[in-house]
């Protein structure tokens, strides 16, 4: 790949925080990545931790994922363009852009049927071997690379991420004007999918989750109601949805709230937590309700950005600490020290 030479103002090197092994992050300084042919290279200014994050950071894998070798975490980036790769049409230094973190194949099967969240040979930020984007520069596909209008922040815009999937969860739902919709687990997809949900045109969102704090939350930003569910059952409270976005990625859960979707339903598994679901097979077949996965999402950010620019989806409230990159590690533990904790950022840029 032909990469291009960096600009003057763009230093030689960068901070990074490398993960390299379970409970062990360490600042390093790497090489500032050139832009190939197609690309841009883009400042990091604002990273927000997932907690798929936080998993790789505690056991050094996800399922078959495996950290192997030291790798940059974090996969909900947003920066603006400083330098352009060779052959580079859509953007201009200066941009502020929102960063969707994997860039699939494009030539395989899936890709070809607009399905590149199920390209087999997609590369995603922080997902082993691919390093992700805790440091203060990436080099990116300028098609991956999305322009945000001046009503976002950076910080709102790294945020686009899990509004995508929040956006992604209700296409694959099917949510439109007039749905019930049931959101069990009230942590930041959960939050944004129940907005979206709204914004959909959902007339009713129900929040579930065990958190008074999150619950008030969920009312906050547009649910409709919500339900303690560890002071109530969710079968007692009557509500029959025509959609279930399960975010809560507990089985037991699961279990539960896909017995209270009506007649024709869907049922969207978003949350992950265990290898397994116990599925109530009488009352699937019987009402003929339709059970989906998500894997990620594919052509969101449009939507997304139209919703966040909008007001419909509020994403600034989600934001709950900050930290500089040297602090990195606080922001992956910072849910162990502050219950209160929905969204910690990283801030790479020093000052």
């Amino acid at each position: 790949m032909t990469a291009t030479a960096l600009p003057s103002h763009v230093p030689p090197t960068m901070r990074a925080a490398v993960l390299l092994a379970p409970e062990s992050l360490q600042t390093q300084e790497r090489p500032v990545p050139s832009p190939g042919h197609g690309q841009v290279l883009v400042r990091v200014e604002a990273v927000g931790i997932c907690g798929s994050d936080v998993h790789y950071y505690r056991h050094g894998r996800i399922g078959d994922f495996v950290v192997r070798s030291p790798m940059v975490l974090g996969h909900e980036p947003a920066g603006t363009v400083v330098a352009l790769g060779p052959g580079t049409a859509r953007h201009q230094p200066g941009q502020l852009v929102s960063l969707e973190p994997g860039v699939p194949c494009g030539r395989c099967a899936q890709c070809r049927h607009g399905r590149y969240n199920l390209c087999p040979d997609v590369s995603f930020y922080a997902t082993p071997p691919v390093d992700g984007a805790l440091c203060e520069y990436v080099a990116v596909d300028e098609d991956f690379a999305h322009p945000v209008p001046d009503t976002l922040t950076a910080e709102t815009a790294a945020l686009l991420e899990p509004l995508s999937v929040g956006v992604w969860a209700c296409r694959k739902g099917r949510v439109g004007p007039g749905s019930r919709v049931l959101v069990t687990g009230a942590g930041p997809i959960g939050l944004v999918a129940a907005q979206t949900a709204r914004a959909f045109g959902a007339t009713e969102a129900v929040v579930t989750d065990i958190s008074p704090h999150r619950l008030g939350l969920a009312r906050q930003f547009g649910a409709t109601s919500t339900v303690d569910v560890r002071s109530q059952r969710l079968a007692d409270t009557g509500f029959s949805p025509d959609v279930l976005l399960e975010c809560s990625g507990v089985a037991a859960v699961a279990d539960e709230a896909i017995r209270t979707v009506g007649r024709a339903g869907r049922a969207v598994l978003v949350g992950m937590g265990g290898d397994t679901v116990p599925l109530p097979l009488a009352h699937v077949q019987n009402f003929e309700i339709e059970v989906t996965g998500t894997f990620r999402y594919a052509n969101t950010w449009p939507d997304a950005i139209a919703l966040a620019a909008s007001g419909e989806v509020a994403l600034g409230g989600l934001i709950t600490h900050r930290f500089g990159l040297e602090k990195a590690e606080d922001a992956l533990t910072a849910a162990d020290r502050d219950h209160t904790t929905v969204k910690p950022l990283v801030c790479p840029q020093p000052g």
